[in-house]
């Protein structure tokens, strides 16, 4: 999956590339592709989901087969891992001696710190929302910074919104969705704007159901922009969209989802793994076997080109993320929880 860069247009081609693919196994100790031999890392992830779902997990996926064809290195992964049992499934892959383990998702950063100070000869590289106060000589932190890029979004919807009625569609109510929110407000703010945000989390990721009727309740309230921040959930958003008004515009997340409603899409917050993950296993293979690595837009997070919005609409999006990157806006990462 190439690179992608901010503000460029994104082709909906992650589906084909998954297909050709071939997936991993629910159980350590399958590689993706056969093994490269010689002294190549080897590293071995644990995703929270199926990698072929288009979504969070198939980036995942992508960042490991790049890491094979750049470094040679020789993967293997298992998916939809249950909090429960990641360390059961860390462990498996740790005695079949892979040297560097990957937990794809904050929800696994408690066992991932357990296991690295068990194991102080393997590397880890576990997901965390914010920079952990302790620092562990063999784990590698990838701090995913979601509020960064949901305050262009926050812009879009400022300037897009005629009701001054915004909804946000989230999973579940964790530290980094508060950040998205309160990263909206902050653009809100920051563009004069007299717009309220109507946060509501629908209690799971993955539930297109649940999303739908909550899209549904928040566009008959009046609400003419929706931020969604889902995983399958996306597509009951969508489908809650089917047949309403032309003014009612939909952003969405990780990857292009256009084609779930090119009526009402307007753009998503991309990411990419493969270069973060790239990044660190360099690090980690010159011997730095510890770091902290936030996300950004010139590290893994991009805003794709908006549609079915006013040009000006998209230009001020534009020129917040060319504000964020040279550092004249300073995004707060709030965490505190929303009532």
């Amino acid at each position: 999956m190439a690179r992608h860069s901010v503000f460029r247009i994104v082709v909906p081609a992650l589906g084909v590339a998954l297909l050709a693919a071939a997936c991993g196994s629910s159980e350590p100790g399958t590689s993706t592709t056969g093994r490269a031999g010689g002294d190549a890392p080897r590293i071995a992830a644990i995703f929270s989901g199926s990698a072929t779902d288009a979504d969070y997990n198939a980036l995942g996926l992508l960042a490991l087969q790049a890491a094979e064809k750049s470094q040679g290195a020789e993967t293997a992964h298992s998916e939809s891992v249950p909090v429960p049992d990641a360390e059961r499934v860390m462990k498996e892959y740790l005695a079949d001696g892979y040297t560097v383990i990957w937990s794809h998702g904050s929800q696994y950063f408690e066992a991932t710190s357990k296991l690295a100070k068990q194991n102080p000869d393997v590397t880890f590289i576990g997901e965390f929302d914010d920079k952990p106060k302790e620092s562990i000589p063999n784990l590698w932190v990838l701090d995913r910074n979601f509020h960064t890029a949901f305050y262009p979004l926050g812009v879009l919807a400022a300037a897009q919104t005629k009701s001054g009625k915004i909804g946000y569609v989230g999973g579940l109510s964790l530290p980094f969705s508060y950040s998205e929110v309160h990263a909206i407000n902050q653009a809100l703010k920051d563009n004069g704007s007299s717009a309220t945000v109507t946060p509501v989390w629908t209690g799971d990721f993955n539930d297109p159901t649940k999303a739908q009727q909550i899209t549904s309740q928040l566009v008959g309230q009046g609400n003419d922009v929706i931020i969604g921040s889902l995983n399958l959930g996306m597509v009951g958003a969508f489908q809650a969209l089917k047949g309403k008004a032309d003014n009612v515009v939909v952003t969405a997340k990780y990857t292009d989802k256009s084609q779930f409603d090119p009526q009402h899409y307007a753009t998503s917050a991309i990411y990419d793994f493969t270069k973060p993950l790239g990044d660190m296993l360099t690090k980690i293979e010159a011997g730095e076997r510890n770091g902290y690595y936030p996300l950004g837009f010139k590290t893994g997070v991009s805003i794709q080109t908006p549609k079915n919005i006013d040009p000006a609409v998209a230009a001020k999006v534009e020129q917040a993320v060319t504000d964020i990157t040279s550092g004249k806006v300073m995004v707060e990462k709030n965490l505190t929880p929303i009532k």
